[in-house]
């Protein structure tokens, strides 16, 4: 499926309200980045789609189809992603892509291989649309997980090169509750709403319905001011609401299955669109698994309660498993705090140290001397314990 501008473009690259780009999120600050290539005779675009190593790249003169083997293929942090903003030859058969401009965002998930590599899912996002699907149980730790990567989404500019970020701040997450009509009564989706929002500090939790069209005012306001990406597992119903906002079926959908309500992956690609009323909108394939990739900024947002509580403790590198004075283990005895939620801050920030540490010297150090160091503390109240001095 190739998508097209919404309407002829001239050849106007100047950096106004006016330019053929606008409506894909062209601004001022785009036109003075990509001003050196300009020089060039190069030409901008921004990447709607990308598959088998080209991709779909729309320009001020139409969209283009461009080959991307100009850039670095081999680093998977630097293959061009569907949200780049790009400089492609304005000639030549094939025609290709010969730079990506510093990324502003990026969503990065860790790879299933072993040489923990990062996938960028997309970039240049102003917002994070979390989908959740009311049609199955929640799983609050997916959601976690999801907004733990959101929230470390700002580094992507230092994905290309050294310096500041091209825009301060990260993309901002949303956690959007799908097939709300299918809830039974309004008293229940309230207390949904509140246990995401328990897990999701300072995060809005939007129930939506495709079907009703509870919520998709709210929504489309959102996505309206910038580039929004639509993220979840596979039958969430990302599709039917992309479909839903566009005002006709151009993405794909197929009914999830009564028994889980799990869908196909009828997206395959990830999908650049341009909204009617304002907005630029990337629909993903269902995500499976989401590793976590260099996301400790991220995890300390979304368990902002337990980084307070640990400041209280009385050792500074309380591990919050048995030590005297612990704030945080004394918030799960007066219930304040929940052993799930302490269990699921544990598991994500050794899920993200072993990623990290697969490529820091330093922080893989850090890991060994602190293994020693609980070996050693065992040993002696092993030691303690049979009455034995060493």
């Amino acid at each position: 499926m190739s998508f097209s501008p919404l309407s002829p473009l001239s050849s106007n690259t100047g950096p106004s309200s006016s330019h053929p780009l606008s409506p894909y999120g062209w601004d001022d600050a785009w036109a003075a980045e990509f001003a050196p290539h300009a020089a060039k005779g190069l030409l901008p675009g921004r990447v709607v789609r990308v598959d088998r190593g080209q991709c779909d790249v729309v320009t001020p003169d139409g969209t283009v189809r461009a080959d991307t083997a100009f850039v670095v293929p081999r680093d998977p942090m630097r293959i061009v992603c569907t949200g780049d903003w790009v400089a492609v030859d304005p000639d030549g058969d094939p025609q290709f892509v010969r730079t990506l401009l510093p990324r502003r965002t990026a969503f990065v998930r860790s790879t299933s291989s072993q040489r923990s590599e990062g996938q960028v899912l997309a970039t240049n996002v102003d917002h994070i649309a979390i989908c959740v699907s009311l049609a199955v149980e929640l799983d609050l730790g997916r959601v976690e997980r999801f907004l733990a990567l959101a929230m470390s989404s700002s580094s992507g500019d230092a994905l290309l090169r050294d310096g500041a970020s091209a825009t301060d701040g990260a993309a901002q997450p949303i956690v959007v509750l799908t097939k709300s009509d299918l809830v039974p009564d309004a008293d229940t989706l309230s207390y949904f709403v509140q246990d995401i929002e328990a897990v999701a500090p300072g995060v809005q939790v939007l129930p939506v319905s495709s079907a009703t069209g509870e919520g998709l005012d709210v929504f489309g306001a959102i996505v309206a001011g910038g580039t929004s990406v639509l993220l979840g597992a596979s039958g969430a119903g990302k599709s039917t609401l992309a479909n839903t906002l566009l005002g006709e079926d151009v993405m794909d959908v197929q009914a999830a299955r009564d028994v889980d309500g799990k869908g196909r992956h009828t997206t395959t690609t990830r999908n650049l669109l341009v909204l009617p009323a304002g907005g630029v909108l990337i629909d993903t394939p269902g995500l499976r698994g989401v590793g976590l990739w260099d996301a400790e900024t991220g995890v300390g947002q979304v368990f902002s309660e337990i980084e307070d509580l640990a400041r209280r403790c009385r050792f500074h590198d309380c591990a919050h498993q048995s030590e005297p004075g612990c704030a945080v283990l004394g918030a799960i005895d007066d219930g304040s705090l929940s052993e799930r939620r302490l269990d699921s801050f544990r598991k994500l920030l050794r899920e993200n140290q072993r990623i990290v540490a697969k490529t820091d010297a330093r922080v893989r150090s850090e890991m060994l001397r602190e293994w020693k160091r609980r070996g050693a503390a065992g040993r002696a109240a092993m030691d303690a314990k049979r009455g034995r001095v060493r």
